[in-house]
């Protein structure tokens, strides 16, 4: 038996491990009332997630770039989702769905950051800041703070990071380039997002202490979904062979943040990063406490002049 096979099939404390799916997350819930949103419901990880929770009752608010998109998105995951349309790099669409989610006024029990793009080759911007930062971070901070008056007394604000957290520039966040105009990196683009992901949701655990809210972050494993549709052709096609022939399928993947989302024990680990449905530890700058205040303090600003 290989070392791998052995990693594979390991449980940790949650009960769950590296080969545990989302369906076996659910398996012994009832989320009947539960009113989840999931950002990227319409693929990979967000459309499974989605659906395995609408099958033990959850009702989803499917956030999607387009209300096509999220109506499609809706009929797959059933129990009466809600579409919403959503584009995270477009201030007035995150904007707007903040807006729609409030006049269902309901009370939302999760807020689960799922969506999520790869770096380009060659830089992209969106409103002056390098497009995969502004997507993947100041988009999903957009849409959780906006709505953190709609959250439940126990909501839960989940983010989908990356172990690529690890790999950012130097110092941690590139606040003296956020634009990516003075050397950008495609790699390191993409890990200086997941970082921002993970201090985000550690320094909204924060301000959560005290309450019976929590806020988390983890890394999902590498799945073989569409995030690497921006990547150069011969990057994307190596990346996709090896997901295939190494990584997690898709309701593997799903299966920490659906832990992260709605199982009973995470309700208990306000500030967690998760991999493999079980506690981890993060990288020294995900750890800062004064990096994510200040990055919290930046992003406001950012999205205050959009």
């Amino acid at each position: 038996m290989s070392v791998f096979t052995l990693i594979k099939g390991k449980r940790g404390k949650s009960g769950f491990g590296y080969a545990s799916t989302s369906a076996d997350v659910v398996a012994d819930l009832d989320l009947s009332g539960k009113n989840i949103i999931v950002t990227g419901a319409n693929a990979g990880l967000g459309l499974e997630s989605a659906s395995q929770m609408a099958s033990k009752g959850a009702h989803i608010f499917a956030l999607c770039r387009t209300m096509e998109k999220a109506s499609a998105a809706c009929e797959t995951i059933g129990n009466g989702a809600t579409p919403v349309a959503c584009e995270l790099s477009d201030p007035a669409s995150i904007r707007a769905a903040v807006a729609t989610l409030k006049a269902q006024d309901v009370k939302f029990d999760v807020i689960l950051c799922n969506a999520g793009i790869a770096s380009t080759p060659e830089l992209d911007q969106q409103n002056g800041i390098e497009a995969t930062f502004f997507t993947n971070h100041v988009g999903h901070f957009m849409l959780a703070t906006g709505l953190l008056d709609s959250l439940s007394d126990t909501g839960r604000v989940v983010v989908v990071a990356s172990m690529i957290h690890a790999q950012s520039y130097e110092g941690g966040i590139n606040f003296d380039d956020l634009s990516g105009e003075a050397g950008y990196n495609a790699n390191k683009a993409y890990g200086h997002s997941k970082l921002a992901n993970v201090l985000f949701a550690n320094e909204l655990a924060r301000r959560f202490e005290g309450t019976g809210k929590m806020a988390c972050s983890l890394h999902p494993g590498a799945i073989p979904t569409d995030i690497a549709r921006r990547m150069a052709p011969g990057a994307a096609n190596a990346a996709n062979t090896i997901f295939k022939l190494f990584c997690k399928n898709v309701g593997q993947g799903a299966a920490t943040q659906t832990y992260a989302a709605v199982h009973p024990d995470a309700a208990n680990h306000n500030g967690a990063y998760f991999r493999d449905s079980n506690l981890a530890t993060p990288s020294e700058d995900a750890q800062d406490v004064d990096l994510g205040i200040k990055l919290w303090e930046e992003t406001q600003k950012i999205a205050d002049r959009l």
